[in-house]
């Protein structure tokens, strides 16, 4: 796209997305959001982003390999995090019956393992959907027969 005021638009509303998908992740096991949600939503600035600055310069921000990379380490970091719950002698994803710090009700760090659940989800579902659009996109100018 070679439209001059949404790339400007752009430009300027990305980081402030992108800072509210990360405040969905950090602060969802205190308020509405979480883990997914951020996702999306920081996923949602990247495709954002590509589709007024074109895909290959979305690739220069987050290469599809660093996306695969990330979504990998998230589903890793999630099963991480729960074999902690039985290596502390509870069951999976257990919390304060593992011996989790839960911490003061209303802070960032006031539910045990769950904001470490968060950020590993988030990482997961962002990358996920960035995936999904590189290759969705490859696919549909491959078939135009300008992709590359």
């Amino acid at each position: 796209m070679e439209d001059l005021v949404a790339r400007s638009v752009c430009r300027l509303i990305v980081p402030f997305i992108q800072l509210y998908g990360a405040y969905l992740v950090f602060y969802g096991h205190l308020s509405p959001g979480g883990g997914f949600a951020g996702g999306a939503v920081v996923a949602a600035s990247i495709v954002l982003y590509a589709l007024s600055f074109g895909r290959e310069t979305a690739e220069k921000r987050i290469a599809p390999g660093i996306s695969h990379l990330l979504e990998s380490g998230g589903g890793l970091w999630y099963l991480l995090v729960g074999l902690v719950g039985i290596m502390l002698g509870g069951s999976f994803l257990t919390n304060k019956a593992a011996g989790f710090y839960l911490g003061i009700p209303g802070h960032l760090f006031s539910s045990g393992m769950i904001f470490l659940l968060a950020l590993g989800l988030g990482l997961k579902v962002a990358s996920t959907m960035v995936t999904l659009f590189y290759n969705l996109s490859t696919e549909v100018n491959d078939e135009h027969g300008n992709g590359t």
